[in-house]
């Protein structure tokens, strides 16, 4: 079975550290008697939780950044060459991403 990505686990660790302490703020304040001021760091500590993920898949994964770094087009970033077996034209290589996917 496979486990969880590191990605996953980073993005997990990032809204967990901004988050944690604002469901720590929104409890006390709860339970001091302070209910809208509780609510809105629950709130808040929510948005927080799910802000990493939401940087991720508005920016793309690794593969996304590497494919923008390498200077790679559309029609090959979605497999055309990989598909059809074939190599780059200009070097008569593979690129450096279809290296890293070997």
């Amino acid at each position: 079975m496979k486990g969880p990505g590191i990605l996953w686990m980073l993005q997990t660790a990032a809204g967990m550290s901004m988050a944690g302490p604002m469901f720590v703020v929104g409890i006390e304040f709860l339970r001091t008697g302070r209910p809208i001021a509780g609510v809105g760091f629950l709130a808040l500590g929510a948005v927080a939780l799910y802000f990493p993920t939401y940087l991720i898949n508005r920016i793309g994964g690794p593969r996304a950044w590497l494919r923008r770094r390498l200077g790679r087009d559309e029609s090959t970033a979605n497999g055309d060459t990989e598909a059809t077996g074939e190599v780059d034209d200009t070097s008569g290589q593979a690129t450096l991403l279809d290296r890293f996917r070997r």
